[in-house]
């Protein structure tokens, strides 16, 4: 059985990865006013956001978000979300400048 696709599901697919996209550059764009921080933070909480919905969408409807299987796209996620909000807190700003 072949299911049938209209112009709103394919276009649904590509919502979770779009949102993400969008977040990931009101990040960038923190980062370049010289809100590094924030930026950086807000970048971290973008991956384990699409580690929540590439873990609770179906695969059918993850688009660009699915890279390799379900369970490492989810730790490959939230390892590098998780890591990159730990570096931003920790960092002091006088190293920075």
């Amino acid at each position: 059985m072949s299911e049938r696709f209209d112009g709103r599901s394919r276009l649904s697919v590509h919502v979770p990865f779009g949102l993400v996209l969008l977040i990931v550059l009101i990040g960038l764009l923190l980062v370049s006013m010289g809100h590094w921080r924030r930026g950086t933070v807000l970048l971290g909480v973008t991956l384990l956001l699409a580690a929540t919905m590439r873990a609770v969408i179906p695969p059918e409807r993850t688009g660009l978000l699915a890279i390799r299987s379900r369970a490492v796209d989810v730790l490959v996620y939230s390892g590098f979300g998780l890591a990159i909000i730990a570096v931003a807190i920790t960092i002091k700003d006088r190293l920075l400048g």
